[in-house]
């Protein structure tokens, strides 16, 4: 099974998330972390009540600029 992982650094630590599942871990480098998620994954996947999601997320990025948030006008 392919699944995908998001990798970002919090702090000292790496974060892993696996988008497929919801299923998250950590490690102190980005290999640790993905096999700490590997890990994860597989402990969640042996829950008989798991259903992994069908299809391959669509992961994109997008830009917001800093500032003010834009209020709808009030009639």
């Amino acid at each position: 099974m392919q699944l995908s992982a998001v990798v970002r650094k919090e702090g000292k630590l790496y974060a892993s998330w696996c988008p497929e599942l919801d299923v998250a871990s950590q490690g102190k480098s980005i290999e640790s972390a993905l096999e700490n998620l590997k890990e994860a994954v597989k402990l969640y996947l042996e829950d008989e009540d798991a259903h992994p999601v069908e299809g391959v997320p669509l992961i994109t990025t997008f830009e917001v600029a800093p500032g003010k948030a834009s209020r709808p006008l009030r009639a």
